[in-house]
């Protein structure tokens, strides 16, 4: 496994500036998406923050049957190319199928597997299999359910295809019925594994069940702030012009006009940790 690699431009892992995965939950429309890259792209250029825009093409495991899902594969990926044509700006999104591998792969510069799906051999397999003939990485999300010391395996069948560039991602774990606590010693145990570590900050503060999953976005700053300093080498967010009214995570989602602060702010914490 590589401690460090290039993602676009950017370089990830110890040493390395902070990487930041930022975008909205789901595609909701192409001006949407348009508008949120392009704001992110003008913030890297005023900062020069390493930021990879994200969203959804399919949100394969919403709560109910009834919720917005997003457009699909076909019409996710041009949009996704659109954005990073436009904001010059890496991207990333789901995947939740093996055979969606291969075209996300011609897209994306990190691939990205879902925590619920962090165990399917076949999915990793895939998509290790496309983001080696590629040259880019795989992010997998650590299962709420799944030990940190657990997601080696994930790590094992990734370099098994001949993929030496893979994050793992720290997104919570249940504790009881519709709560995710963060225990930040995952930081530091899936490091160990020679990979670079991703804090994703918003999907750990949601509060799942009933018919849509709740969250505390308000939670999201104290702690991002943490898991720096237990270690990470990136931040997830999942940031919407307007939460309130987004089709997807709202709850949990940061302010598109609130995400400079904040990023600048952990961006200077993470240098300065770094120096420790």
């Amino acid at each position: 496994m590589h401690e460090t690699f290039e993602i676009g431009p950017y370089s990830v892992g110890n040493g390395h500036p902070l990487l930041l995965i930022a975008g909205p939950c789901v595609m909701e429309s192409e001006a949407m998406v348009l508008s949120v890259a392009e704001n992110l792209a003008e913030l890297q250029q005023r900062s020069g923050l390493q930021i990879v825009f994200k969203s959804s093409f399919d949100k394969a495991n919403r709560t109910s049957v009834d919720s917005f899902r997003g457009p699909g594969l076909e019409e996710g990926l041009r949009l996704l190319e659109r954005a990073s044509t436009a904001s010059g700006l890496p991207v990333t999104t789901d995947l939740h199928e093996p055979s969606q591998a291969a075209p996300c792969a011609e897209v994306c510069s990190i691939l990205q597997i879902p925590a619920f799906l962090a165990r399917q051999t076949d999915l990793l397999v895939a998509a290790a299999d496309a983001a080696a003939a590629r040259n880019i990485c795989v992010n997998v999300k650590k299962p709420q359910f799944v030990a940190p010391e657990d997601t080696v395996h994930a790590v094992r069948k990734c370099e098994s295809r001949g993929l030496q560039n893979v994050l793992l991602t720290e997104r919570g774990s249940v504790f009881g019925y519709g709560r995710l606590v963060n225990d930040f010693r995952c930081v530091p145990i899936m490091k160990s594994f020679g990979v670079p570590v991703i804090y994703d900050a918003t999907h750990s503060v949601q509060l799942p069940g009933g018919a849509t999953t709740g969250g505390q976005r308000e939670m999201v700053p104290p702690l991002a702030r943490s898991a720096i300093a237990a270690g990470c080498d990136g931040v997830f967010f999942e940031t919407h012009p307007d939460p309130d009214a987004a089709l997807s995570d709202g709850p949990n989602m940061v302010p598109l006009s609130e995400f400079e602060r904040l990023a600048v702010q952990l961006s200077e914490l993470h240098e300065f940790c770094s120096k420790l």
